[in-house]
């Protein structure tokens, strides 16, 4: 018999998504970006220059800060300042390489893009809610660059997005909220991009083993949130 999720969703179902444009007012783009209860604010920066490795090949470059707010979770979390957790570094170098793979970097010359993704309020999903709305908050800013006339053609390549999928007695289920991402006995982050090729898939078995048909499995429920998700965007950018 399949267990009732806490929230009465579908084993399938992604929780609601929710992308509030322009949330803020000095960033070149800023996304309020709410998967069910976890909420993210995604803000895009474009300045001119590259790091020092880039200079002079034409070329641009994307980075991004990830944050976890002190209120963002029933205990309070304590600020990061000089030395970053190693959660908080690999979050933010997965959503870095995940937005690089969404636009041609030599097409927006020699700029640097920064992407910040800022916690409000965790329920699991942090990182997958980042990496959906930051595509989001990128394409605002780019329809800036495009608009002001600093480019004459979209460096977007295709949408990207991610979701999270797990195991919880033996049956996968999409997008977890906390209460089931500390139950799951195995649990995966799946990047995509629009065309559902794969940009990075994290996958751990928390307790046990899962077998290579459960994989198969797992990347096609992920499939499946990762459509719904970029029809999302696409209606967002549209608005």
């Amino acid at each position: 018999m399949t267990r009732q999720r806490p929230d009465g969703r579908k084993k399938n179902q992604l929780r609601p998504i929710r992308f509030q444009r322009d949330y803020t007012r000095f960033a070149t783009s800023s996304v309020l970006t709410e998967c069910g209860d976890t909420k993210v604010l995604c803000t895009v920066t474009i300045e001119a220059g590259v790091p020092p490795f880039l200079v002079g090949s034409g070329s641009g470059w994307l980075t991004a800060e990830y944050r976890m707010l002190p209120g963002a979770t029933p205990q309070r979390q304590k600020r990061e300042f000089i030395k970053l957790s190693g959660r908080t570094q690999e979050i933010q170098r997965l959503i870095g390489r995940s937005l690089r793979a969404a636009i041609d970097l030599k097409a927006i010359g020699e700029r640097t893009i920064t992407i910040d993704a800022d916690v409000l309020q965790a329920d699991a999903g942090t990182r997958t809610t980042s990496i959906t709305g930051g595509y989001v908050a990128l394409g605002l800013a780019i329809e800036k660059l495009l608009k002001n006339g600093d480019l004459d053609t979209s460096p977007l390549r295709y949408p990207v997005a991610a979701v999270s999928v797990g195991i919880i007695e033996s049956e996968i289920y999409l997008d977890l909220n906390y209460p089931e991402d500390v139950a799951a006995e195995v649990d995966f982050n799946v990047v995509m991009t629009g065309n559902l090729d794969l940009i990075e898939v994290q996958g751990t078995a928390e307790t046990g083993s899962y077998s290579r048909s459960q994989l198969n499995q797992i990347l096609d429920v992920a499939e499946k949130g990762i459509k719904e998700l970029v029809e999302a965007q696409k209606k967002a950018l549209k608005s």
